[in-house]
């Protein structure tokens, strides 16, 4: 493994390039990448008097078959910043090198695969905790106002009951237009119907009148289908 260490716009002295080499041992190195070719150490210095604290600067590049890798670190002297860079080169060195050995190899099953595979496997659940069998099948019930929605139900975001006096047509558009909504639900007060005024997109305004008793008289002809309105057009 060659190691060249060289300055940029600073000279380096001998002293240092000797103390880079017994630093950065290569056997050392090596145990956490086998596959290392060279280190390149390159040193820098900042003549600015008010980064005295971080003046000098150490980049230190690792390039081996694998990916690049670099550390770089500041402090107040270079074989302080050497220091720090090679603290963090080997600390990323060891994160690869194990990430390296922890993967799944042939053979190994997935956490998702030990359940089929594996007797008597526990199950766990969204948040890792295990579950038993009944717990498993069971479909869960979410109770949303007067509603029991099972599994992934219709969702019902929110529930609201207004008492309602009868009014006039005009008085619900008046309503209508007063609250800025595109629909208004009020009891008529000539019909005495639930209905909905509602704006249209080709006209004005459109109405929907329910009538429950109708809805009631005709359900065994229907077969079951239900009565309702649409908001169509």
């Amino acid at each position: 493994m060659d190691i060249v260490v060289k300055g940029r716009k600073t000279e380096v002295p001998d002293r240092f390039r000797k103390h880079v080499a017994e630093k950065l041992n290569p056997e050392r190195i090596q145990k956490l990448d086998a596959k290392v070719i060279s280190l390149d150490v390159e040193v820098s210095k900042e003549h600015n008097p008010r980064q005295a604290d971080r003046s000098d600067r150490v980049e230190i590049t690792l390039r081996s078959r694998g990916p690049v890798i670099r550390a770089e670190a500041s402090a107040a002297d270079a074989y302080a910043a050497l220091d720090l860079a090679q603290d963090k080169l080997e600390a990323r060195l060891r994160k690869q090198h194990d990430k390296r050995y922890t993967r799944r190899g042939a053979g190994r099953l997935s956490a998702a695969e030990v359940a089929d595979v594996v007797p008597n496997a526990a199950t766990l659940n969204a948040n890792g905790e295990p579950v038993n069998g009944e717990e498993t099948d069971a479909i869960p019930t979410t109770r949303i106002g007067s509603l029991e929605v099972q599994g992934d139900g219709p969702l019902v975001v929110r529930e609201k009951t207004h008492s309602a006096a009868p009014m006039s047509l005009d008085q619900a558009l008046y309503e209508m237009e007063l609250v800025g909504h595109d629909f208004y639900l009020f009891v008529d007060s000539d019909t005495k119907m639930p209905s909905v005024v509602y704006r249209r997109h080709g006209y004005d305004y459109g109405v929907i009148h329910l009538n429950a008793s109708d809805a009631a008289s005709s359900s065994g002809e229907l077969d079951g289908a239900g009565a309702g309105g649409a908001l169509g057009g």
